[in-house]
């Protein structure tokens, strides 16, 4: 089965190297968490359109992504300092895009309240890219015009890397190797969700009457007070929707936790079905929380010495029914 393209807003952080975006038909992400994150999030064959001035700009497909080893040395973007914290990033990540259509469209429009309302729950652009749901993809494949012209090709000579995530803090070595994060893990889990059979268990434990296919898994989901880590919806309600809640801990889950989970899930009302709660384990002496479904995951073959690809990492996590 075809994976559906998912649909992602990525902030840039000035009019300069948007234009630079815009002309070579590229992005790109710095070598901190955050940018690994994104580049890990968004795959090829996904869109994207740019998110600046509280306007969206154009429509993006995924080519091609690579992360570059001389990223100090290569263009279009100058390297970022910040003024409070004194550190300079630069962009090793690189997307190449394809563009779709032509777009300048502001944040207002309400066919962008599901990214928008997350922007202003998270108090602005402090974060690197919003996953948009499928109404929003299919507005905005609706806005503007074609795109008929051309991008110019930026010709870059440099050795390229495949990221690796460790699981030992002393081994990491950024952007080349990073440390074993919970970003990380919600955006494996993310994909990890929209599998079949996975998403068949928690319709059942919900007794749920909707295919799992009905659903779309989406990232963080702001909420008034705080955030959950990935939100799940019907991908095309009619007259009313249904939200399953997820929360993910890298580590073992504490009582706290499902109360946590318990509060987020309050705030959405009727429709709220319940919340998932993943996490490395839990309490042996757990007493069952109506609406929360617990999952453990583990990574099968596992060696905390080795350093592992995402895609190798996505290929050995499992998740298990804690009842």
């Amino acid at each position: 089965m075809n994976k559906a393209p998912d649909y992602f807003l990525v902030s840039v952080s000035n009019r300069k190297n948007l234009e630079l975006c815009m002309k070579y038909g590229m992005a790109g992400f710095t070598n901190s968490i955050n940018g690994l994150w994104t580049f890990l999030d968004i795959e090829v064959g996904d869109y994207i359109s740019f998110l600046y001035g509280a306007k969206v700009k154009n429509l993006y497909r995924v080519e091609r992504k690579v992360a570059f080893k001389n990223f100090k040395n290569l263009p279009p973007w100058p390297p970022v300092t910040f003024k409070m914290s004194g550190n300079t990033y630069y962009f090793p990540f690189r997307l190449s895009l394809k563009p779709e259509r032509i777009i300048d469209e502001p944040m207002i429009r309400a066919e962008f309240a599901y990214v928008a309302e997350n922007l202003l729950l998270r108090g602005g652009y402090r974060k690197t890219h919003f996953e948009a749901d499928s109404i929003t993809f299919h507005n905005v494949s609706n806005m503007g015009e074609p795109y008929d012209g051309k991008i110019e090709k930026l010709k870059i000579n440099g050795e390229t890397f495949v990221p690796q995530i460790t699981f030992e803090r002393d081994k990491q070595d950024i952007p080349e190797i990073f440390y074993f994060r919970e970003l990380i893990l919600q955006s494996l889990l993310r994909k990890k969700l929209k599998e079949p059979e996975i998403m068949k268990s928690i319709t059942d434990y919900f007794d749920i009457d909707d295919s799992p296919e009905d659903f779309e898994v989406l990232g963080e989901k702001a909420l008034p007070e705080g955030y959950v880590d990935i939100f799940i919806k019907l991908r095309h309600p009619i007259a009313t929707n249904k939200y399953i809640l997820v929360e993910v801990k890298t580590n073992k889950a504490s009582r706290k936790d499902f109360e946590q989970l318990k509060g987020y899930i309050s705030e959405f009302g009727k429709e709220a079905i319940g919340g998932v709660l993943i996490a490395k384990g839990f309490p042996k002496k757990m007493d069952k929380t109506k609406g929360i479904f617990p999952l453990e995951y583990r990574f099968e073959p596992f060696d905390k010495h080795i350093s592992y690809t995402y895609e190798k990492l996505f290929e050995n996590l499992t998740l298990l029914a804690n009842r």
